[in-house]
């Protein structure tokens, strides 16, 4: 997808939506997150990708350095929440719990996020009279450039829509929608050279290599936890909150929390991320809803200092100070968190779609 420049047509699609809303390229920012994160899965690629396009932009515009890294960090927590997601795969494998399911269920949390943080931008631009884009608002512009997206909007629809259906598997999904980026690139575009395939299969294998690493890291982790009684004094812990269902849900999103803090979200997700769905799910809440808490809660973890790893990533490229860019999340990391507590306490959010498709 990234090969194919479709990247660069999300870019100036969501740019004629924002039209000239006070801080336009930081709500830009935030849409071009929500449609890539259609078609990609991942947080890391999301800030690389979203942030080498827009954080100079946004820098050369007037905006501190800090808040560019900041809203394209933070922003790309989408892109492990709308789906496809690799981490909701992952949890879902090693659950028992419908990929499909966890998909459909994925998609208004995402969409929350992403109308939460422009909100918080808009607060944000109006207080400090960033700009604003000197291109009004024009349906007919907007339709233009949503014909020229068509194709790239459409692999996604294709990606989630055979899973969710059950039309085809997670793998065969996959192998779909890449081969239909790959013709669109080719034919449509004419993006795509061999050298440009040849950097996106190395790209996409050491992204799963990183998976899988993790994984079996995680699997000699697991077991030193499980020996030591970690894991059962854990979920006695966690247990002993559920008298109080909002205690239990506070108690729950500062753990999430506090181990974003310390550890990486895909090896929370993994090790600890089982853990917390086996005791909301004894808890009483759906299978379903308790995963997709831990995915949102740990991604959002992604981005904490001070081992975020999308932290370090979006500070790199904008090329600031760390704690700079911590100060400048502090108000997108809060509205966060809240938004993970409410996900707890109203399983409607959650469980509305995924009842809707019949899981």
């Amino acid at each position: 997808m990234t090969s194919a420049t479709i990247t660069d047509r999300l870019v100036e699609l969501s740019q004629r939506l924002i039209g000239r809303m006070r801080g336009s390229m930081a709500q830009a920012n935030v849409l071009v997150s929500m449609f890539f994160a259609g078609m990609n899965g991942s947080v890391v690629a999301d800030t690389a990708t979203v942030g080498s396009l827009l954080v100079p932009a946004m820098k050369k515009a007037g905006y501190p350095a800090s808040f560019a890294a900041a809203i394209t960090a933070v922003s790309s927590t989408i892109g492990g929440i709308i789906p496809p997601s690799i981490m909701m795969i992952v949890l879902a494998n090693a659950g028992g719990i419908s990929v499909g399911a966890l998909f459909a269920g994925g998609i208004v949390p995402g969409i929350m996020i992403g109308l939460l943080l422009m909100i918080i931008n808009y607060i944000i631009a109006r207080r400090n009279n960033f700009e604003r884009s000197e291109e009004p608002f024009s349906l007919k512009a907007i339709a233009i450039v949503s014909y020229k997206s068509s194709f790239a909007l459409l692999i996604p629809i294709v990606l989630v829509g055979s899973v969710v259906f059950g039309i085809a598997g997670v793998v065969e999904a996959g192998a779909l929608t890449a081969t239909i980026a790959l013709l669109v690139g080719l034919f449509i575009y004419r993006t795509i050279t061999w050298t440009n395939c040849k950097s996106a299969v190395v790209r996409a294998f050491r992204n799963s290599a990183m998976v899988f690493i993790i994984i079996a890291a995680s699997g000699p982790f697991s077991w030193l936890l499980t020996s030591l009684g970690a894991i059962n004094q854990l979920e006695m812990w966690l247990l002993s909150y559920t008298h109080n269902a909002l205690l239990f849900a506070l108690v729950l999103v500062a753990f999430i929390c506090l181990l974003g803090m310390v550890m990486d979200s895909a090896a929370n997700i993994i090790v600890v991320g089982p853990v917390l769905v086996d005791v909301m799910v004894k808890a009483g809440y759906p299978d379903v809803q308790a995963a997709l808490v831990v995915v949102v809660g740990f991604l959002i973890g992604s981005v904490t200092p001070p081992v975020g790893v999308a932290f370090f990533t979006a500070g790199a490229i904008a090329e600031v100070r760390l704690e700079k860019v911590a100060v400048a999340m502090l108000p997108y990391l809060v509205a966060l968190f809240a938004l993970l507590f409410v996900l707890i306490i109203a399983p409607d959010i959650t469980m509305f779609l995924p009842r809707l498709f019949g899981f």
